[in-house]
């Protein structure tokens, strides 16, 4: 049995360890992954004119997961950590975002890993990534100008304030 048979699928956060399951694999559990989540869109906003066109309750109330699928299924890299939590890939990290509502979207990596030069591209093309599946994304600079996303569900979804 597969780890992802036993504890379920899990989408990279990038604050996890590399991905040790074959490409192929993981795209095909990926591309499951998000057709089971545009079916809960379609049971859940039916009466929306474009039910796959926002949210669903369940992405709103596990937004971290959701926003981490969709990065994720649109060929985006995730970044990784090690065993000691020590970060050994450039890639997107989501995290909880100000609101319990929203999600933070970084660019990070390794030291040398090129991260702060790569990020302005990179999160231009996970906003783009997030805004096609119906989410609301804002670019910031934080400390060190360093630029991030703020990822929050549309005007007049909210969602629950349980974390993911």
């Amino acid at each position: 049995m597969s780890t992802e048979e036993s504890t379920g699928f899990e989408p990279a956060t990038g604050d996890g360890p590399p991905i040790a399951e074959p490409a192929a694999a993981r795209a095909a559990s990926v591309r499951t992954a998000f057709e089971g989540l545009l079916q809960i869109r379609r049971l859940t906003g039916a009466a929306r004119p474009d039910p796959e066109a926002a949210p669903a309750p369940w992405e709103l109330n596990r937004p971290v997961r959701a926003v981490a699928l969709a990065l994720e299924r649109s060929g985006a890299t995730p970044s990784a950590v090690d065993p000691s939590g020590r970060r050994v890939s450039a890639g997107y990290r989501v995290s909880d975002g100000e609101s319990a509502d929203s999600v933070r979207v970084e660019w990070t990596g390794p030291p040398g890993s090129g991260a702060a030069h790569d990020e302005e591209e990179a999160l231009a093309g996970c906003a783009s990534a997030l805004r096609e599946v119906g989410w609301t994304v804002l670019l910031y600079r934080g400390p060190r100008r360093r630029r991030y996303l703020e990822v929050e569900p549309p005007s007049g979804l909210s969602g629950g304030h349980a974390r993911s």
